[in-house]
């Protein structure tokens, strides 16, 4: 039996782990002032995998949480995801360097999807494209910027290059614990052939199950806030992930 990948979700902000309502660095809780705790306690709960944000790296463009970064993959012992302020060769061969499975590249892929394509090459398995959208359009600089893409156009830019994964956030939904975009996720993962992770508006087991009977090419989901809170408990999520 096969399952959708689950990916716990660590964001950073000014070392700390938190959750934003919406993308809004205004609206952020506080919810773990050690990420490698948090990362250790995921862990301990049985999951293989761990999404991380630097969301100041996001906005300024290049890694503003570093420390804290090490300290999770040095902790948790996980297979490891990051996206935020990586921009070019050089963050991405540092961050593969340092022990991470796989770097997100999401600003990059609108801005220089030339150097996201030759990454992927270079790096085959081990780079994945997030791709962040609000009303069908797709955000850029940590979803402060705005582009007239849909994400299927960004997506299909990437086929046969050797791309892990699209990430994709429905940023309307994202911290919102308002249910998961189901049927965008399921419209994108149908048009292209790279596998979809869905992202934002995670609330309960669900929409979890709601993914899982979409079909194999949704490859995984993103937890976040519906974790910290308890709406979530890792056993029923890993339950309601099989297939």
């Amino acid at each position: 039996m096969t399952a959708l990948t689950l990916y716990p979700a660590i964001d950073l902000k000014g070392g700390e782990c938190v959750r934003l309502l919406h993308g809004r660095m205004d609206e952020a809780t506080v919810y773990n002032k050690d990420p490698a705790d948090q990362a250790s306690r995921f862990a301990e709960a049985g999951f293989d995998w761990i999404h991380i944000v630097d969301l100041d790296g996001a906005f300024a463009g290049e890694s503003r949480n570093a420390g804290a970064v090490a300290a999770i993959l040095g902790a948790s012992g996980l297979k490891a995801q990051l996206g935020g302020g990586i921009r070019d060769m050089a963050g991405v061969e540092k961050w593969l360097s340092a022990g991470l499975s796989r770097v997100i590249l999401g600003t990059a892929a609108v801005k220089d999807p030339e150097f996201v394509a030759e990454a992927a090459k270079t790096f085959p398995g081990k780079i994945a494209v997030g791709i962040d959208a609000r009303d069908d359009r797709v955000k850029t600089d940590g979803w402060d910027g705005d582009t007239s893409h849909t994400p299927t156009e960004i997506a299909k830019r990437f086929e046969g290059q050797g791309v892990a994964a699209i990430i994709y956030t429905d940023i309307g939904r994202d911290g919102a614990l308002t249910g998961v975009n189901v049927e965008a996720t399921a419209a994108l993962a149908d048009a292209v052939a790279i596998p979809v992770i869905a992202s934002g508006g995670v609330a309960s087991a669900h929409d979890i199950t709601a993914l899982a009977k979409q079909g194999s090419n949704i490859e995984g989901a993103i937890i976040g806030r519906a974790l910290y809170d308890g709406r979530i408990e890792p056993a029923s999520a890993m339950s309601a992930a099989r297939r």
